[in-house]
Parts: structure tokens; C-alpha cells; sequence
């Protein structure tokens, strides 16, 4: 689009956005921006408080991001902003879930399941979503997405301690059609293509159609994975068929060569977008919107990082992108979202406004677990195993989400207000399960399985919130809100099997395997089925479930209290303290002495003894101070935050320890822990602090050049966890600590009954994950003017961010440390355009020296580390038109 129409779009958004299309005679004139010549910052206007305001007068943290920008930096989901704006991380989830970690000033979740709630809220168009996977939705057609930093206690308040990030679509508008295109081509045989078209039906009605397909080929190096174990040494040799040939030890029932445009990694997906914009009279307007999104990829892998395994006896065979591959991936996924919104001007200075959505997702999935890493001789001396082989199968999932919200917003003399009530209702299903065949995990010969079938786990959200801004004195405005909300959560029927709850070790194979002594199984003995890809049908019936009945509830009162000055048109000041809170919740009922089937616990009568693994909800209190400002004839522009926050019962997911069981062989170096009764699920660690400063801003200095900047600090540590104990999630207790110079766990001897039995670690002080010191981002543009009009703009950027863990553990080892080092990406582009802005063709380079950056990792038992990467260098054409 032009600029002109540009500008247009962004003030219709904030009508549409935050004043449902009406525009009262007051709040026209806050919302319309200041002209600006082409050498001037443009205003941007956003909704932060839900009233259409100026981003450079509007008392928040935050940051706005266009659609123009997002498609510069080829930005096509919100994992590509991580690093874009001050003190937001993201990073993909390493369990299968295809689940996003969102993190603002270290505030974050790592729960990707069905009942786990992000930390920071994700909207689209103002409106909550809350599984996390929707974060992968692609971005396209946008006026801008907005990032809120900090507890939305009031406006945005479902389970947001962290922030919150709204995507907001551009609208239909009315008597203008116009419409806009790019087609993208790039390594890895990208093939990327977006439009969009405005249909104005008449003066009062007008529709807007957009589409986005992204096809693009795996940048891994995918094989086939037909390990055999061959150790002669120690009397393991490949077993042979009847004509002589090895049969693999791993899995074969999925193993098919694929191609790149297959593999791990690469992409598939389209999404589609119908709005229509009614004008029922002067004082009525609806507006309605159906999108759909689908994902048919491979999906992601974690990835060994073979530069830290680099000179161990788990180096890697080949190159970082090397894999060997038994299951190959398989992404089913759809979103299907209704959105609609009516808006009623009941008088010049109050509008009324309901906004509802109705959105399914639907998701199957199947994913290789251990990406071919396979044991050495010493793994075999230390823990028996010879081969490793996992996979996890989501056969089905159905998420369900209901959102209403009704508001009231408007105006009084020196009184801005907007109140409103909120309900949110999921319904959400999932069989969910994996597959354990290694020699490794289990006893050698055993293979293992679970599953989770849930069937209707529901979750309900209310709340009533208001906000008053009051100009109390000229210059001066005091802001007050507060929000009430009431959390249900209930499980019906859900059952959890284990095979480890039977007493026969080859349970997985059905009576179909008879054990040779000395002789491991092997490929060959495993059936179509058998095991959590095949369902309910592929489990022994001797399994019994564990049942799932429980409700439980959380109430809080969160609020928000601010100071803003405006000494001159162009600075402006202010202060706030305000509160956010994340709903508590519980696991699957478990058994707590499963592992010692069903009554072996140490340290209680004998069981079984059930737990739902509750957990409270946290909470995070902040205070800031900032400044945003236009200076030099309005050619810069400056936001600059100070913060402090007390996080309180943080929620961290993972393995939980609850006891001691009777272990069926002695623990030995290689297993210390075999005798804790350790469960998966959420626990509430006890207090963090986290500061920081924010600074980011636009700058002109001379005709045609434009650089963009931001930088931030932050301080997120952990001030008290006295009960944090270390588990195989994080660290595990293994033998590689003595071979790496890790720390050994120490079991712990003293006298607190929290503690007895469990291997605890001293955290405090420890950095908060997905957390960065510092961080900082420049961006330099420069139009130059050819002949007949056209426009020729080269563009550099680069982005460099500190050390970052990915554990509260914090632990630095060369070879099996939790982190990412310090590192800057560099990304290039040249663009020229045509007379009136009507075409563009652009040649792009993002990360110009193709650094290896990871955004989630953990170690793993024998020693190595696990992670999910951020793309390799990418490079292309991307041509635009308007019409």
C-alpha cells in the first residue's frame, strides 16, 4: 500500500480496533495523528487501553510492529519477533507439541499441554486465545501486532503476568478498492505467496479477502535410521534374518524415505481470511470475520548441538543438520476461527461494544523422539542399553474456545473510562501417547508406553474489569482499574495408561513375543498393533487406567494504578504499579507409587497412593517509570521504561519428585535416582525479582534514511526456591556429571520432610530462563532517487542478544550446559521501487553468517544436549504489487 493508505488503514484499525468503527467527536480527535511530512516519524495509533490512542502518548510498555515490517524481515509467525522487541524471546517447545514459549522480562510458561495457560496472552484482534499452538498461526494482512509488557491485570487480564501480544487483521473499508500481493521465492525451494483485496459493496457495506501459502523444503539432512547394534567387544552383534541380512533394532513399522520437501522442518501451510464491515446506521456497525489455518508439515525435531558435543563419545557423526530418521513427522493441523464484533455509538461520547469468537483446532501429530542419537560402548557398560528409540503420537486433539466480552467505554468531560465483562469456555480433547522402545530407559528387553486419553477437560474464565483515566489537573492524568476473575477447571472421565503399572515386562507386544534369554528383541518383533500410535486398540487390556474426575477454582482481584505528565506536546511521562495473575490448575491423577507397582513406596503405607499434582496460581506485582518523547523537528522518537517486579509461585512444568519407592535393583552411580517416585507435572517455585530498562525509537537524520533502534536490560533471578529439587528434566543425576566436571547430586540427609529422600540444589540467584542480560537491536535504511522516479533503498540490520539459559539450574558446562551463548545475526536487503509505490522487488539475506542459534534446549541421560534451532541462513526475491 502507499503511505497515504497506509496511514488510513492504521487510523480505521484503531476505530475498528478499539472503537468498533464509530468515532465519537471526542475521541476523533485523540485518535487522528499529527500530519507528518515523508522526513517526519509517522504517529502510529494503538489500543492498548482499548481506546484509540497515540502510541507516544499512551501510559504502557509496549511496542507496535507492522505488517510492512513483518514482511521485510520475512516474519510469517511470532516466533520470528523474538529479539525484534525489547525483551521478548521465543522459542518452540521441544516435546511434540508444536507448542510456542513466549517470554517477556523473563516471565514465561513452559506447559504446551492442553490444560497449560501461556504467561503472556495472546489476542487476535482483541480478542483471547489461549492455546499456546495458536501462536503459530501465520501473520498476514495486518495492520500491526502489539506487544504489551508487563502484568495486564485490567484490560487484558486472562492469565497474563507477563504481557500480552494482540495481532490485529486489517479491516474492510468502505468506498475504497484496492487491493496488494507478494510472491516470495528463496533457498531451500521457498515458495511464498500473500494477497489481499478491499470489495466495497456499497457505502455501507464492504468486504476484504486475504490468503497466505508458505511451501518450503527442509534445511535438515534427513536419512533413514536402520541402526543395529554392533559392539563385538562386549558380545553384541547385529542379529540376522533367515537370508542373512541385520534386522535394525529400532522401529521400522513407520520408516520411509522422504524427500526435503518432507523432512523435519520443512514448511506447508496456507491460511485464509473473510471479513465483512456492515455500517447498519450512523450509530451501529458490525463486524465479522471467518479464518482458517492449516499446517500439513513435517513439524519440528529437537536436535542434538553437535558443537557441544564436540570432543565427547557424543559427537556427532556428521554435520548440525544431520539427522537419522525411523519415524518420520507428521503435522495434521487446522484452525478454524469465527470472530464478530458489534459496536454501538448510545450516545457522542459512549459506545457499547461486544466482541465474541467461536475457534476449533484440531490437531494429529506424529514425531521421532530421539532423532537417530544413538548409545556408545560406555553407555552400554554403564546403563545395559544398547539401542534408543522413541516417538510420541498425538492421534487426536480437538481444543474447543468460546470468548465473549462486552464493553463500555467513553467519555466525560475530564473522565475516560471503559468497563466490561469477560467469559471465556474451553473444551478441550487429546489422545496423546508415546512410544519407549529403547534398550536404554527401560530394562533391556522392555519396552514401554503411555497414553492419555481425554476426553472432555473444560476450563471457564469470568470476569467483570474497569479503567478510569481522569485528568485531574491540566498535564497531569491518574489512571485506576481493577479486574475480578473466577477460574473453573474440570476433568471428566480422563484416563491415563501406563504399561510400567503391569507386572509383565513385555506387556507393549501382546502375548506376540516369547523372550530368548541373551537375546534382545528386535524390529522385527514389533506388529502393526502395537503400542500409542494405534490407539486405545494398541494397548494390553490388562492395563487399567487411571481416572480422572476433579474441579477445582481460583479467584483473584488484580489492578493497576498510573501517574502520567505531558509537559509539552511532544514529551510525555509516566509511572504505574499494577498486579497480573495466572490461574492455578492440576495434573492427571497419577500414581504416586507407580513405579513400584502400585504399593512399593518407601516412605507411605502401602498404596496406591493418588495425586492431581495442584498447583496455585502465581502472581507478578510491577512498577515502572517511563518517558516517550518526539525530538529534533519530529524526526526522533524515543521510548524508554525502567521497571522492578516481584514474581511470586512462578509455575514451572516438568518432573516433579513426590517420594520414595522400593526399587526392584539396587540404584548405582548410573541411576542414583531410580528410587524416587518422580511424576510429571507443575510446581510453584517460590519468589523471583526482575528489573530492567527498555529503550527503543525511530530516528530520520537526513532525507530518505530511517534507523530503527532498541535495547534493553534485564535482571531476572530467582530470590527464594528452598524446595527446588533436581530432576531428569533439567539435569539429570548421571554418571556424564563426573565425566563433564558437573556438580554430583547429593541426596539430601537432613530433617525437613519436604526434602527427605530428593536431591535439592541451592537457585537462588540463578538467572529465570529465557532471560537474556542484554540485548540490542539497530536497523539502517537509505532511499536514493534514480531516474523516472524510481526508488532504490538498501537496508542492514543487526541483532545481538547475551547469554541466555534455558533452565532455572543455570548450569554453564562446555559440553552439557543449559544455555545459549552471546551471539548476533545480520540480516541485508536491497529494494527497488517503482513510481507511486505500485510494484517493489526486493533481494534479502536474514541471518547473513548463518549462526546456529538455539531457542529451547535441556540436557538429556547419557550427557548431551537437545535443542530447537532458529532457521539457518535464508536468502530470496520477494516481489509486490499494489492495485
Amino acid at each position: 500500500m502507499s503511505l497515504l493508505s497506509t496511514k488510513k488503514t492504521i487510523i480505521s484499525m484503531a476505530v475498528a480496533g478499539a472503537c468498533g468503527g464509530i468515532i465519537t467527536p471526542a475521541l476523533a480527535q485523540q485518535a487522528a495523528p499529527a500530519a507528518a511530512s515523508k522526513d517526519e516519524i509517522p504517529e502510529v495509533v494503538v489500543t492498548a487501553t482499548r481506546h484509540a490512542t497515540s502510541l507516544l502518548k499512551t501510559p504502557v510498555s509496549m511496542s507496535a510492529v507492522t505488517q510492512d515490517e513483518l514482511t521485510r524481515k520475512g516474519i510469517t509467525d511470532i516466533r520470528g519477533l523474538s529479539g525484534e522487541v525489547p525483551n521478548l524471546q521465543l522459542g518452540s517447545a521441544t516435546d511434540g507439541s508444536s507448542g510456542v514459549k513466549i517470554s517477556i522480562r523473563g516471565v514465561s510458561s513452559n506447559d504446551f499441554t492442553e490444560i497449560g495457560n501461556p504467561a503472556v496472552s495472546l489476542h487476535v484482534d482483541g480478542i483471547y486465545t489461549p492455546r499456546p499452538q495458536s501462536a503459530l498461526a501465520l501473520l498476514f494482512d495486518l495492520d500491526q501486532v502489539e506487544v504489551l509488557r508487563g502484568p495486564q491485570g485490567t484490560l487484558f487480564g486472562r492469565n497474563a503476568t507477563g504481557g500480552s501480544i494482540n495481532i490485529i487483521p486489517a479491516k474492510p473499508q468502505f468506498g475504497v478498492s484496492e487491493g496488494m500481493g507478494t510472491f516470495t521465492v528463496g533457498n531451500y525451494n521457498l515458495r511464498q505467496v500473500a494477497v489481499a483485496q478491499n470489495i466495497p459493496i456499497s457505502d455501507t457495506f464492504a468486504m476484504r479477502a486475504t490468503a497466505m501459502v508458505i511451501k518450503r523444503d527442509s534445511y535438515l539432512n534427513q536419512q533413514q535410521d536402520f541402526y543395529a547394534a554392533n559392539f563385538p567387544a562386549l558380545g553384541i552383534v547385529p542379529q540376522r534374518d533367515a537370508s542373512g541380512n541385520i534386522i535394525p533394532d529400532v522401529d521400522q513399522r513407520h520408516n520411509v524415505k522422504v524427500g526435503a520437501d518432507k523432512a523435519y522442518g520443512n514448511k506447508d501451510e496456507w491460511a485464509a481470511r473473510l471479513q465483512a464491515r456492515w455500517k447498519a446506521s450512523n450509530n451501529l456497525e458490525w463486524l465479522g470475520a471467518y479464518e482458517r489455518y492449516t499446517n500439513k508439515g513435517a513439524g519440528d525435531i529437537a536436535l542434538k548441538d553437535c558443537k557441544m558435543a564436540a570432543g565427547t563419545a557424543y559427537a556427532c557423526p556428521g554435520g548440525q543438520w544431520d539427522v537419522k530418521i525411523n519415524v518420520p513427522g507428521e503435522l495434521d493441523w487446522s484452525i478454524d476461527t469465527w470472530r464478530s464484533r458489534f459496536t454501538w455509538a448510545v450516545s457522542p461520547t459512549d459506545t457499547i461494544e461486544l466482541n465474541s469468537s467461536y475457534a476449533v483446532q484440531k490437531r494429529r501429530q506424529i514425531r521421532d523422539g530421539d532423532a537417530g542419537y544413538q548409545p556408545n560402548a560406555d553407555d552400554i557398560n554403564i546403563y545395559g542399553g544398547i539401542y534408543n528409540d522413541t516417538a510420541t503420537f498425538t492421534n487426536s486433539s480437538k481444543f474447543k474456545t468460546t470468548v465473549n466480552e462486552l464493553q463500555w467505554r467513553g467519555e466525560r468531560g475530564s473522565l475516560r473510562y471503559v468497563a466490561g465483562l469477560f467469559w471465556m469456555h474451553e473444551k478441550n480433547a487429546i489422545e496423546f501417547g508415546e512410544d519407549d522402545i529403547s534398550s536404554m530407559v527401560q530394562a533391556p528387553g522392555q519396552p514401554y508406553y503411555y497414553m492419555y486419553s481425554q476426553t472432555d477437560r473444560q476450563s471457564d474464565s469470568k470476569a467483570v474489569f474497569s479503567q478510569v483515566d481522569w485528568g485531574f489537573a491540566p498535564k497531569w492524568n491518574a489512571t485506576i482499574g481493577g479486574r475480578f476473575t473466577r477460574d473453573v477447571r474440570q476433568d471428566r472421565d480422563g484416563k491415563f495408561y501406563d504399561s510400567g503399572t503391569v507386572s509383565d515386562p513385555y506387556s507393549y507386544f501382546q502375548g506376540q513375543y516369547t523372550p530368548v534369554a541373551g537375546q534382545y528383541f528386535n524390529s522385527s518383533d514389533l506388529k502393526p498393533g502395537m503400542g500409542a500410535y494405534y490407539g486405545l486398540s494398541g494397548l494390553n487390556p490388562a492395563i487399567v487406567p487411571d481416572v480422572s474426575n476433579n474441579k477445582d477454582s481460583w479467584n483473584k482481584f488484580t489492578w493497576r494504578l498510573g501517574l502520567s505528565y505531558q509537559p509539552t506536546p511532544r514529551d510525555f511521562l509516566f509511572t504505574s504499579l499494577s498486579t497480573g495473575y495466572k490461574a492455578g490448575g492440576f495434573s492427571d491423577k497419577q500414581n504416586i507409587c507407580a513405579r513400584g507397582l502400585n504399593g512399593n513406596c518407601a516412605d507411605m503405607t502401602p498404596g496406591p497412593h493418588y495425586t492431581f499434582l495442584p498447583w496455585k496460581p502465581e502472581t507478578l506485582t510491577n512498577f515502572e517509570l517511563g518517558y516517550k518523547g518526539r525530538m529534533l523537528d519530529n524526526r526522533l522518537s524515543v521510548s524508554a521504561t525502567a521497571f522492578y517486579s516481584r514474581y511470586k509461585d512462578m509455575q514451572m512444568t516438568g518432573a516433579v519428585q513426590m517420594g520414595k519407592i522400593i526399587p526392584t535393583i539396587p540404584c548405582t552411580a548410573a541411576n542414583p535416582a531410580c528410587d524416587a517416585a518422580v511424576l510429571y507435572g507443575t510446581t510453584n517455585a517460590a519468589e523471583a525479582k526482575i528489573s530492567g530498562l527498555e529503550l527503543e525509537g525511530k530516528y530520520k537524520p537526513w532525507s530518505g534514511a530511517e534507523i530503527n533502534f532498541s535495547a534493553s536490560h534485564l535482571h531476572a533471578v530467582v530470590s527464594s526456591y528452598p524446595d527446588y529439587v533436581q530432576t531428569w528434566r533439567d539435569v539429570p543425576c548421571g554418571p556424564f556429571r563426573e565425566t563433564y566436571g558437573v556438580p554430583a547430586c547429593v541426596r539430601y540427609t537432613g530433617t525437613d520432610p519436604a526434602l527427605i529422600g530428593k536431591f535439592p540444589l541451592n537457585v537462588v540467584g540463578n538467572r529465570l530462563p529465557n532471560a537474556p542480560d542484554n540485548s540490542a537491536r539497530v536497523e539502517m535504511s537509505q532511499e536514493f532517487a534514480l531516474p523516472n522516479a524510481y526508488l532504490l533503498t538498501p537496508r542492514v540490520s543487526a541483532r545481538w542478544q547475551d547469554k541466555m539459559y534455558f533452565s532455572i539450574q543455570n548450569l554453564d558446562n562446555a559440553h552439557v550446559g543449559n544455555s545459549q551463548k552471546a551471539y548476533a545475526t545480520y540480516d541485508a536487503a536491497l529494494r527497488l521501487t517503482a513510481p507511486s509505490g505500485k510494484w517493489h522487488a526486493e533481494l534479502y539475506v536474514n541471518n547473513l553468517s548463518d549462526v546456529f542459534a538455539k531457542n529451547n534446549a535441556r540436557v538429556v541421560d547419557p550427557g548431551y544436549v537437545i535443542a530447537q534451532y532458529n532457521d539457518p541462513r535464508m536468502f530470496g526475491l520477494r516481489i509486490g504489487a499494489e492495485w
